[in-house]
């Protein structure tokens, strides 16, 4: 059986022919090749094959370098492959015009074999870095739906409190990266429901007192399937997961503490986790309207929840419904 070629594939477009045979000498060895030797061509390449990178010239007649790589990133087919110029324009405002419409480097002519090896190896060293991050976080997204399945048929709940979550995040000074990687360790909140008896999870009435210590222990349960990571993503799916179930008057569960002494991230998640809740059908409750689980955060406030971040949450009523809507479950006919 003939092995399947694996390596990377690369799409070098160039109109002069002496050009597209330099790189191809480059780079043979190391990665599957295409050529094109003008634009339409190459864009017609990228979205049949789906290069890992173009190489591309900037001055060619007809449809140019510059024009070609806008037309790649406005295609959703092609936007996400990375374009390197490759031409003998060297000015500052040739290589910014370049970044301006996408591009990811500049390689000169006439070029260095070894720059061209070494720049295509970076940037498609990033490329498998974001799959990577990309897979693992669809996985912890899988995980999270995974848990909520056991008592939310459809699991949307951890996709809807996950915007509430990164919308309450922003609201509270959080920058876009640390809003999105809360956005992104939501769905673990409540991983430890795994662990959790069926006849506890989903019982339709009032856990009685065994019953309630038993769905207590979920918190615990996820903090240890999370475990101890030098990931700043699964560290904070386990603060998370650990105390969000803590009380801003200091009733909650498992450690009792209160105030400031609940990570932020926690105290942000709770707020989202019980107003989807509310807003939600469950096993025993009927879905509430929004202006009623307002009302019950606002009665909640220095209470359950933290008083701030209460009023922050409810300032963003508008997006919060928004969201509501646009992941709202289906119900049947």
């Amino acid at each position: 059986m003939r092995q399947q070629d694996e390596r990377p594939k690369v799409l070098i477009v160039d109109d002069a022919a002496t050009n597209l045979q330099i790189l191809r000498q480059v780079l043979h060895e190391d990665y599957r090749l295409l050529f094109a030797l003008d634009g339409e061509k190459a864009l017609k390449l990228a979205q049949e094959e789906a290069p890992n990178l173009i190489l591309l010239d900037v001055m060619m007649p007809g449809l140019t370098g510059l024009e070609t790589c806008q037309r790649l990133k406005a295609n959703p087919t092609t936007k996400a492959i990375p374009v390197i110029f490759v031409t003998a324009l060297s000015e500052v405002s040739d290589e910014s015009a370049g970044f301006e419409v996408g591009a990811v480097d500049y390689i000169t002519k006439p070029i260095s074999p070894p720059v061209v090896r070494a720049r295509v190896k970076t940037h498609l060293s990033l490329v498998g870095a974001d799959e990577l991050q990309k897979t693992r976080l669809q996985i912890i997204q899988c995980l999270g739906r995974a848990a909520e399945y056991r008592d939310n048929e459809t699991g949307l709940h951890v996709i809807r409190m996950s915007h509430y979550s990164r919308l309450l995040a922003l609201a509270a000074g959080f920058s876009e990266s640390q809003a999105d990687l809360l956005f992104h360790a939501a769905p673990m909140h409540d991983i430890g429901k795994i662990g959790t008896p069926d006849h506890v999870l989903l019982k339709p009435g009032k856990l009685d007192q065994d019953e309630w210590a038993l769905m207590q222990k979920h918190v615990l349960m996820g903090a240890e399937i999370l475990g101890e990571h030098d990931s700043p993503l699964l560290q904070m799916a386990r603060i998370i997961a650990l105390y969000h179930h803590e009380k801003f008057d200091g009733s909650g569960y498992p450690h009792r503490i209160a105030g400031d002494a609940i990570p932020i991230e926690a105290r942000i998640v709770a707020i989202a986790d019980v107003f989807d809740a509310l807003t939600s059908v469950r096993p025993y409750k009927k879905e509430w309207e929004v202006q009623q689980a307002v009302d019950l955060l606002l009665s909640e406030k220095g209470k359950h929840f933290d008083p701030e971040l209460v009023d922050l949450f409810i300032a963003q009523l508008p997006a919060v419904v928004e969201i509501k809507e646009k992941y709202a479950e289906e119900t049947a006919a």
